[in-house]
């Protein structure tokens, strides 16, 4: 057992916390098959707008645009009303954005649609791991790792829906209209069954050396911790992101593959992430968070290196895989550890969240502008620096000892 004990243990919930837990997993997994449906059709979408690839690009920003819009509200919002509402609600309009953009008539249309689809996209993405924060907390178990693979199989299952729907010639708007029927439908179901009310006291503070009674004052939410824990977000997001960006490219472009291979390369980046949430849980139990994320992030940093210097696919191949292995935790485990700052937890989960997003929105197109410069194969070499980064910061995703 590791000395990285939560905090929150003397709280479990032995008899209903694990139904809860399955609850959390399974919308996480219907949030991933939402966003996977979107990304399947991409093609169909280019083809029915007649654009380019600079105006798809343009396009698919706006939808991670919305997400950074919103989610920094998405903490007060639950810390008001619980994150059940919040998922509900921003699940309906995620749906409903989805199907909208399948019909709209245009690019502006399109970009207008994912906008709104992406302001509630991620804050559907918050709520769900504020929830998800609060049932580990009660439970005294980081099932966090558990949830985000659960997410990358329902991204799994839609993509596969997605890609029968493309060979079977069905129409967007009925792909889009059925995806978002299943999944919003059956996040309702769980949410109003087996979400748990997580809404938390504010911290109790005297105000002030002058008042008399002690007073009620949200604690500070921008803590050193917390704003490490957000750049330890954006070092794995970044790593992340350009992965599901660039390995392709790299393997076409850089090392001569087919795209065969080159989509072999990807999938077994994506594997390799699932795979390492799902056996997440246990190595947080036995080695503690913070080591944990640690020699995650050497991992990482080995795998890209391994990556980009190997001249054969079995090589390059071992690396991605261990690329993703390592990648994986870092997410997961900042949630889990924004949702530790007492009084905040919420609005904390949001910040981070927000961080990590900005890195999937920013990076790709760094990189890219790197790339253009000196190569995708010279410009990937900046995410080994990252994985150096997760490496050094990863004590400040361990759960804080109790009363500090």
């Amino acid at each position: 057992m590791s000395r990285e004990t939560s905090a929150y243990a003397d709280t479990a919930l032995p008899h209903g916390s694990r139904r809860a837990a399955l609850a959390t997993a399974a919308v996480f997994a219907l949030n991933g098959t939402v966003i996977a449906a979107w990304i399947s059709r991409l093609p169909a979408t280019r083809d029915r707008l007649d654009a380019d690839p600079r105006t798809i690009g343009l396009t698919l920003l706006t939808l991670g645009l919305g997400s950074l819009v919103a989610m920094p509200f998405v903490g007060r919002l639950a810390h008001r009303w619980s994150s059940r509402p919040v998922v509900i609600v921003t699940s309906i309009v995620s749906g409903i954005g989805l199907v909208a953009a399948a019909l709209a008539p245009g690019v502006v249309t399109t970009g207008i649609a994912l906008f709104v689809m992406g302001t509630c996209y991620g804050s559907w993405d918050v709520a769900m791991n504020i929830q998800g924060s609060y049932v580990d907390r009660r439970a005294g178990r980081d099932y966090m790792p558990r949830y985000h693979a659960c997410w990358s199989v329902g991204a799994i299952l839609g993509g596969a829906f997605g890609a029968l729907a493309a060979g079977a010639g069905i129409a967007l708007g009925v792909h889009f209209t059925v995806a978002a029927l299943v999944a919003v439908t059956l996040t309702i179901v769980i949410v109003l069954r087996e979400y748990i009310d997580d809404r938390e006291p504010d911290e109790v503070v005297v105000a002030s050396e002058d008042d008399a009674e002690p007073g009620v004052r949200r604690a500070r939410l921008l803590t050193r911790r917390i704003v490490l824990i957000g750049v330890i977000t954006l070092c794995a997001t970044l790593l992340e992101g350009s992965a599901s960006d660039w390995i392709t490219l790299f393997l076409t472009d850089d090392r001569d593959q087919t795209q065969t291979a080159a989509a072999l390369g990807y999938t077994v980046f994506a594997t390799a992430m699932a795979l390492s949430r799902f056996g997440g849980t246990p190595v947080i139990a036995r080695l503690g968070r913070g080591t944990a994320i640690r020699i995650a992030g050497v991992l990482a940093g080995l795998g890209v290196a391994a990556a980009l210097a190997l001249p054969a696919m079995p090589g390059i191949i071992l690396g991605i895989a261990f690329w993703g292995i390592g990648t994986a935790l870092v997410f997961p485990a900042a949630m889990s550890a924004g949702g530790e700052q007492p009084g905040r937890a919420a609005d904390a989960i949001a910040a981070v969240s927000t961080i990590g997003y900005g890195g999937f929105l920013i990076g790709p197109p760094l990189i890219g502008l790197l790339a253009q410069q000196i190569g995708i194969g010279h410009a990937l070499w900046i995410l080994p620096v990252l994985a150096v980064g997760i490496v050094v910061l990863a004590p400040v995703v361990a759960p804080p000892k109790p009363g500090v």
